[in-house]
This record gives C-alpha cells, structure tokens and sequence, in this order.
C-alpha cells in the first residue's frame, strides 16, 4: 500500500498520492454540499477499487485511526460491514478483547485491550459523562449509567474513539442488554423512581433510533440477555413481584413478533454468563465450581466440573477469544492463572492454563473481531 511503503523515492510518492487523495475528497464532499452530482472518487487513485480495498485490508488492525484520518473515503471505508467482509476473505481478520478492569483497591477502572496472546495492546480513553455503573455491553454497543438513565455510547474499534448516540426511551439501570440480529436490546431494570420495568427496546444501529416493543409479562431488574438462534432470551432477576430469583426464561423471536415464557430449569443466581457456539454458558452464584451449558436446540442443561484448587467461593467473569471461554478470577491473586475451556476440543482435553490476563480485576469484557 502507498502509505505504508519505505524509501525516498516511493515515500515522495505516497504522500503526494496521499495529498491528492485528500483534496479530492474534500473537493467531493464540497460538491455534495453544493448539490451536484458526481461519482464516487476511488479508494487508492490509479487502482480499482477492488485492489485498493484488498490492499486496505492487508493494513494491521493498530493502524485503523491512522487510516481513518487520512480522508473521509477510507474512513468510511473502515467503518462499513464490507470492510470486515474484506478483512475475512484475506484472513486478516483478529479478535481482541476488550476487558474493563478495576484495581485492587476498587478505586480505578479502565478499559484494556488483550489479544489472543495475552500482550496488552492499549488503554482506552474513558468512556464519556459520568462514571458508569451497573450498564450493559453488547459486542456493538455499550450503555453507561451512573443511576438510571437513558444514555447510550459507542466504542469504534477501529478509529478508537467514543461517541453519544440515541437515548433511550425509557431511563433504567441494572438491565438486561444483548445483541440480536444486528440489533441491540435492553430490557427490565429499575427506573428513576426505584420501581420494577417492563418495558423492552431495541435499538437499530442504521437509523439511530430506539423502538419500544411488546413488554415483558412481569417487571425484572438484575437479569440478563442474551442472542441465542435468533431470538432473545431474558433470565433471572428480581422484582416486586417475586420472591427471590426468577425461574421463568422469556423468549423473544423477532421476526413474528412472538413472545413466550418457558421454565428455567437451570441457573437461578448467575454471577457470569457468555455463549460459545450458539450454547449459553452460566456461573452460578452458589456452585461457582460447576459451568453450566445450556443448548437452545433441545432447553437441555449441561454441568461441567471447573478444576480449581483453594477456595471454593472463587469468583469469575467471562471472556470470549477465539471460540474458548475464558475465565477470570475476581479475588484478585497474583498467582492466578487464567482457566480456558475448548468446547469443541477432545474429552479429557477441554481445559487448559491461558497466559490471557487482565492487569486488574475484571467486571466484564467483549470480543470484537476486525
């Protein structure tokens, strides 16, 4: 790629390359403003555009921001679904996981970036507002609140940089957020008054905007979401009208609209959850040293031993990273070596030691792939 090629020679022509490519896009978007008509102008001048956009996917994922202040083109370029559909075809493609630490003393939290070595590639810049607490993060999206609120930000992976989108209708905290079908939904939680939701909206990340939808049977807050086949499902929690735990699972299926309620006959109290291979995996509360599966496809539960030593009121948290299940102490030993569980590996052979470590105590984590 011109921009990133050595040599007197060739440096002289990539930035002129580079120039021309930036004032043509300014002179582009001045055209838009005006209203004329014109065409598209090419990603790498003198290639077509499916050279250039091969050759843009070739560029390390730690360059994106760079590539993204180049010009307006590229960066819309980085930000598109064909970019990652690019990224894939030339194998090129890397998961990182995004882990929200918090030191020992619980004073500070931050952002950190880990790849599938366990290296640390960065800290992100905090998250804008107020200091958040008790929000949820989808692999898209991630919905702060200090109290409940209708705030909603968006971590741009690739050009590392935060940003406000649209409130949601209904201010909540202690809610229910997940990923389905490319669209984000929040349910239950407690509103600004203290009381019990029921009230569920999704979000559509092409048009910006929230939509409320059909209500949940009876308020929850303290529960999570979680996109499994196609359709969101919504476990334990707590409200007004419940004594402990919930032990009913609501099912949500998108595309008809329809709604339903079967009996959990799993985890009740679940600390940590995540799914790997369209299968649900929980931590409960009261049995941190089993993992319970859940598989969509026939509402069966599966429990598999965690071989820990020590204390058995250990605590985890999740973390996804290339098809395995990681998991992180919250206690906060030094000597602690982070546990990682392949389903599809040979019996006998799922679990292993991972070097995958957080540099603080970890409260959550995502995975984006790029």
């Amino acid at each position: 790629m011109p921009a990133f090629v050595r040599g007197k020679k060739r440096n002289k022509g990539s930035i002129e390359c580079l120039t021309s490519l930036v004032d043509q896009d300014k002179l582009i978007h001045s055209k838009v403003n005006e209203g004329d008509k014109f065409e598209a102008i090419p990603l790498l001048p003198g290639l077509p555009n499916d050279v250039a956009k091969y050759c843009l996917a070739l560029v390390p994922r730690s360059s994106f921001p760079s590539m993204g202040g180049v010009c307006k083109r590229w960066r819309s370029f980085i930000e598109s679904k064909e970019f990652l559909r690019e990224r894939t075809m030339a194998g090129m493609a890397e998961e990182w996981l995004y882990v929200l630490t918090m030191e020992s003393e619980g004073k500070e939290s931050r952002w950190e970036v880990l790849d599938c070595l366990g290296h640390k590639r960065q800290v992100l810049q905090p998250m804008p507002g107020p200091k958040k607490v008790g929000f949820g993060v989808t692999v898209l999206y991630i919905n702060g609140i200090a109290s409940a609120s209708p705030d909603l930000y968006q971590y741009d992976s690739c050009l590392n940089r935060w940003r406000r989108l649209a409130d949601l209708n209904v201010a909540r905290a202690d809610f229910a957020c997940a990923e389905v079908n490319g669209k984000v939904y929040v349910v239950g939680g407690y509103g600004v008054e203290g009381e019990s939701l029921s009230t569920v909206e999704v979000y559509d990340p092409d048009t910006d905007k929230w939509t409320l939808i059909q209500s949940l049977r009876r308020p929850r807050w303290g529960c999570f979401a979680c996109g499994l086949n196609g359709k969101l499902y919504v476990w334990c929690g707590r409200s007004s009208f419940t004594i402990g735990n919930s032990r009913f699972v609501d099912v949500y299926n998108p595309e008809n609209r329809n709604r339903c309620e079967m009996k959990n006959g799993g985890c009740v109290m679940v600390t940590t959850h995540a799914v790997v291979e369209k299968k649900l995996f929980c931590m409960e509360w009261k049995n941190p040293r089993n993992l319970a599966i859940f598989d969509p496809n026939d509402g069966s539960w599966k429990m598999v031993w965690v071989p820990l030593t020590g204390s058995t009121s250990v605590g985890f948290r999740f973390g996804i990273l290339d098809g395995k299940l990681l998991l992180f102490t919250v206690e906060g030993a030094h000597d602690y070596r982070t546990l990682s569980y392949d389903p599809n590996a040979r019996p006998g052979s799922e679990w292993q030691t991972s070097n995958i470590k957080p540099s603080g105590l970890c409260l959550c984590s995502v995975t984006i792939k790029v």
